[in-house]
């Protein structure tokens, strides 16, 4: 009879411990699918929402770390495992074609930094000029370094 009870005691706790292991993964998946709304909702808003929630924790982040983030963000997986020739010559045209837009964004950037520096030169020169003729010059300086 104790043999029984034994039985049904060991039965009904796996049951238990079956039963608590599917809710733990039901909520790891409800969990895991929320994360992944909210990172699908984001979009390219990411990566600023990743620098506030380290700035949250305190946490200075260095120009090395946003660079890896920021490339993990944009990288791309290859899958080209299972490819024959033509298709690795369309992946390859692809990755050539974003190549070519991201060296041309980034050209565009760096000319639309280099006319903003030169517009903050003209315009420091400006404010420089106009204290010289100012009464009392030497007071309230204004500028910077913008090299």
């Amino acid at each position: 009879m104790e043999g029984i009870w034994r039985k049904m005691r060991s039965k009904q706790r796996e049951e238990e411990r079956q039963r608590k292991e599917d809710e733990e993964a039901k909520k790891r998946a409800e969990d895991e699918a929320k994360k992944k709304k909210v990172l699908s909702n984001m979009g390219a808003h990411f990566g600023g929402f990743l620098a506030k929630a380290e700035q949250r924790r305190g946490k200075k982040q260095t120009a090395r770390e946003i660079k890896k983030m920021t490339l993990a963000e944009r990288r791309k997986p290859l899958a080209i495992d299972n490819l024959k020739e033509d298709g690795l010559r369309e992946r390859a045209k692809e990755m050539w074609q974003w190549i070519y837009q991201l060296e041309s964004e980034k050209f565009d950037l760096t000319e639309k930094m280099k006319r903003q520096k030169y517009e903050i030169n003209v315009l420091l020169n400006r404010i420089q000029h106009a204290q010289k003729f100012k009464k009392g010059h030497g007071k309230g300086k204004v500028g910077g370094c913008w090299k």
